[in-house]
């Protein structure tokens, strides 16, 4: 049976173009329903174009106002009462849709899920949790990058439990590997604040509710060492924002040496499908976007520039969080 994802189709820094688009991928490619949300009189000339005569489960909900990436979070989301934001998380929490995924501002996405969906017992605060590609084909997922600055050792306690399950039941990762960032693999090592969630973290591991190996270092993110690595979000923003950095770097530099000589030129077409892959697997239109766990619902936030196809992505990681049942599992983890 199809399941019923809501897209915010006003969130992209294209909107509602890449929304509509990838909408109707998702509907030709998944077994999905799909409910855009915005004003009606922009999302349907576009949804019409895109479908081009087809009849696909492309629904458009009506919202007369939407909360752009200029506007100030904490403000926006109390004076739109009618955002395509609030409106589409009303229909998860209404249960009219299983999962929510946006393209727009990440902060004001946070706080309307937070007020509209509440929190899941046993949380104190969200994480926003971001796929990471590594030296293996398995990725890893980071947490938190971005929802909260400052947090304190229960706080990570909680982004902990949230990632394993997340990493167990959506990633597929049997026994997901936890780890906490620091700046060194020795216990002595890191700030208070990590130094006062290791014990805490040892203790989740020894009763068998995480699989937790310690600490990790910012390498360890991408060799393989940790399905799972744990931070506040004032870190983790830092690290993601500088591999994506890295990452444009490495393919700038490459790019330049593979057209520097006519010998180079020539190993680059010959080497042609495994740059792709190598491009592929930096894409994060591949991944999605990033959940926002904790939340009572399924929210997942995409970056402001994805394209048609991060959307689609964007759709099958909704739909795959919501079939998962990640949500029980967190609260049952944080009561023993």
């Amino acid at each position: 049976m199809p399941i019923d994802i809501v897209v915010d189709a006003m969130g992209s820094d294209k909107a509602p173009e890449p929304e509509v688009r990838g909408a109707v991928l998702a509907c030709r490619q998944l077994d999905v329903r799909v409910h855009l949300v915005g004003p009606e009189e922009i999302i349907r000339p576009a949804l019409r174009q895109a479908l081009r005569g087809q009849h696909l489960p492309v629904f458009v909900v009506p919202a007369s106002e939407w909360i752009s990436m200029d506007d100030k979070a904490a403000h926006a989301v109390r004076s739109k009462r009618d955002s395509s934001m609030r409106v589409g998380l009303k229909m998860v929490r209404e249960g009219r849709a299983s999962g929510f995924f946006t393209a727009g501002n990440t902060g004001a996405a946070m706080a309307t899920a937070k007020m509209v969906l509440g929190m899941l017992s046993g949380v104190e605060r969200p994480a926003l949790a971001t796929i990471l590609p590594t030296v293996h084909r398995s990725p890893s997922l980071l947490l938190d990058v971005g929802a909260n600055v400052d947090s304190d050792p229960d706080n990570l306690v909680q982004f902990a439990v949230m990632g394993h399950m997340y990493a167990q039941n959506v990633l597929k990762v049997v026994k997901p590997r936890v780890g906490l960032l620091s700046i060194g693999e020795e216990d002595s090592k890191g700030n208070s604040l990590t130094r006062d969630t290791l014990p805490l973290l040892r203790e989740l591991g020894s009763k068998g509710i995480i699989n937790f190996v310690g600490n990790v270092e910012g390498r360890d993110m991408t060799n393989g060492n940790a399905d799972v690595v744990v931070c506040d979000g004032f870190v983790g923003n830092v690290a993601l924002k500088s591999m994506e950095g890295i990452g444009k770097l490495v393919s700038v530099l490459l790019r330049e040496s593979l057209k520097s000589t006519v010998t180079s030129q020539v190993g680059a077409l010959l080497s042609r499908k495994a740059f792709n892959d190598y491009r592929k697997r930096l894409d994060y239109s591949e991944y999605g976007g990033a959940p926002l766990l904790g939340v009572r619902g399924v929210c997942i936030v995409g970056h402001g520039s994805s394209n048609e196809k991060a959307v689609m992505n964007g759709i099958r990681v909704a739909a795959e969080f919501a079939e998962a049942e990640v949500n029980s599992g967190i609260e049952a983890a944080l009561r023993c």
